[in-house]
């Protein structure tokens, strides 16, 4: 399927629903840039999700910039997997973490992570490959998938922030199962991420009888 832009994305999405539509002439333009990045630039940015779970921004910050602080230039799955695991430990990761990190540098290396040629895989393809790494779930594969790789058919269901906004614009009761949300956003293929990002808007924008 040939590339479109986000501009013709967001007017394709906007035209197949009303409250969609109302959505994306509230908020305006949505930004999703395209950047392709080196092997080496996903890996770290991988392992710096990884290291980010489940920690406030500045705890998980201070942690990241003393991991880093271990490799000097670009954080390579071979720099990684040379640390001894009391190194990673001494930044402040918790075992599971480093742990998880040298997981993700030894699926890289052996190919079963390909971020090389990342770009010619499926959504469906990548998710399977990352969810195979310890540590990294569905929902951070996601993110990847479309903070990283820009890609523009993904649908977070499990994401609390798109179940939210999707209730705020709808004017539902109560918050959308992760199945129903699957189901609602079968309208919108093959553009689901630009959906779910005016559903994040939607949180925090003021909207009609709200």
């Amino acid at each position: 399927m040939p590339r479109v832009s986000v501009a013709a994305a967001i007017a394709e999405v906007a035209g197949r629903d009303p409250v969609m539509a109302a959505l994306v002439e509230r908020v305006g333009p949505v930004r999703l840039t395209a950047t392709r990045r080196s092997e080496d630039g996903y890996f770290a940015e991988l392992a710096e999700s990884i290291a980010y779970q489940q920690l406030a921004g500045k705890a998980a910050a201070a942690i990241w910039a003393r991991f880093r602080a271990l490799v000097e230039g670009d954080l390579t799955p071979e720099a990684v997997l040379a640390l001894p695991e009391p190194a990673m430990r001494s930044a402040g990761l918790s075992g599971a973490k480093a742990a998880s990190i040298r997981d993700l540098a030894a699926k890289v290396a052996d190919g079963t992570v390909p971020l090389g040629d990342i770009h010619r895989l499926s959504d469906d393809d990548i998710v399977d490959r990352l969810v195979a790494v310890r540590g990294i779930g569905r929902w951070t594969a996601e993110m990847f998938l479309i903070f990283t790789l820009r890609r523009l058919d993904v649908w977070p269901v499990d994401d609390y922030g798109v179940r939210k906004g999707w209730t705020v614009a709808y004017g539902l009761a109560a918050l959308p199962t992760p199945k129903e949300l699957m189901a609602f956003g079968e309208r919108f293929r093959p553009y689901r991420t630009i959906a779910a990002l005016y559903c994040w808007r939607a949180v925090d924008t003021a909207l009609p009888g709200t």
